[in-house]
């Protein structure tokens, strides 16, 4: 009898889908939820937190669970107006490169899931910020609220002033931080909400710089849109200036933190007035944009570095 030959046919790997689609949600749920918005929010929040902790004489081990409230709540919070955010600007992020894949314009997320996503984190915050200090949470609140009422839904699409407004929103992290452990507040926790308010407008409006043409297209009335960048670059420079006082209002961090944030201030100064010889107007933009990302770094963790012993004793 002759050998019959049988051949065997190679084993093919199928892909595990369960996984794609698992990686896929979570991608989505990352751009949903602008994940580092919220981690740079969580930086500001942790160090309202540390420094009440070290103002109050407090021990953080002590405060341990009231930080891990503060934190989770806060991060639901800050997602949950971030959600509002792309839910409502569906009609216009596919007009712009950096939004254009975002899951409530693709569709992988349908705008009423974003929409019930955006009210159920919101309110899963709250409850639990809740748990730190009533005073925590209504602040929490009132970010959230000229967020996503008074920027995203009023302001954004209609004037100029719109990253003023966004920038009330922006700069409260640190003061929930804050109220969670010291609910009283306190002088630096004021300075604190003005560095943040202040940051934002150079460190936005520099984007907005970069990303001029697409807020034309999608008719936001950024800065540098309606006024061009001579207006913008002025702009820039006097926000900076304004924050050169500030550290001297957290003198009692030390002269090594007072140094730091002279040298900071000083420098980005220089940078932005830099702008008026420049022939490179974006370039100069993004540099101020790095700039002002390493700033306010730097300048966080100098505050916690400097009270580092205290939290723990």
């Amino acid at each position: 009898m002759d050998k019959v030959e049988t051949t065997s046919s190679p084993i093919i790997d199928k892909p595990d889908v369960s996984k794609s689609k698992a990686a896929t949600f979570f991608a989505d749920l990352k751009a949903l939820t602008k994940v580092g918005i919220v981690n740079s929010n969580l930086i500001t929040t942790f160090a309202g937190f540390w420094l009440a902790i070290h103002f109050i004489n407090a021990s953080f081990i002590a405060n341990w669970d009231i930080f891990l409230l503060t934190m989770a709540g806060t991060a639901l919070v800050v997602s949950g107006g971030c959600i509002m955010n792309n839910w409502y600007d569906a009609d216009i992020d596919p007009v712009m490169s950096r939004t254009k894949k975002r899951p409530t314009v693709t569709g992988s997320i349908s705008l009423n899931r974003a929409l019930t996503m955006g009210i159920l984190s919101t309110a899963l915050g709250l409850v639990l910020l809740t748990l730190t200090t009533i005073e925590a949470a209504l602040i929490a609140f009132s970010g959230w609220f000229i967020y996503v009422v008074f920027y995203t839904i009023w302001s954004k699409r209609r004037y100029t002033l719109n990253t003023a407004v966004g920038s009330f929103s922006g700069a409260v992290p640190p003061v929930i931080g804050w109220a969670a452990v010291d609910p009283g507040l306190h002088t630096t926790a004021f300075v604190l909400f003005l560095i943040m308010f202040i940051w934002q407008t150079p460190h936005f409006l520099a984007l907005a710089m970069k990303k001029t043409d697409e807020y034309k297209a999608a008719a936001i009335p950024m800065l540098p849109a309606v006024h061009g960048f001579g207006m913008t670059k002025r702009q820039i420079v006097v926000y900076i200036a304004c924050l050169l006082p500030l550290p001297f209002f957290m003198a009692s961090l030390g002269t090594a933190f007072l140094i730091i944030a002279m040298i900071l201030n000083a420098g980005w100064l220089v940078l932005g007035i830099s702008g008026f010889f420049t022939k490179n107007d974006l370039k100069w933009a993004n540099r101020i944009f790095i700039y002002s990302l390493n700033y306010l770094t730097i300048l966080f963790l100098t505050m916690v570095l400097v009270t580092l012993e205290f939290p723990f004793g």
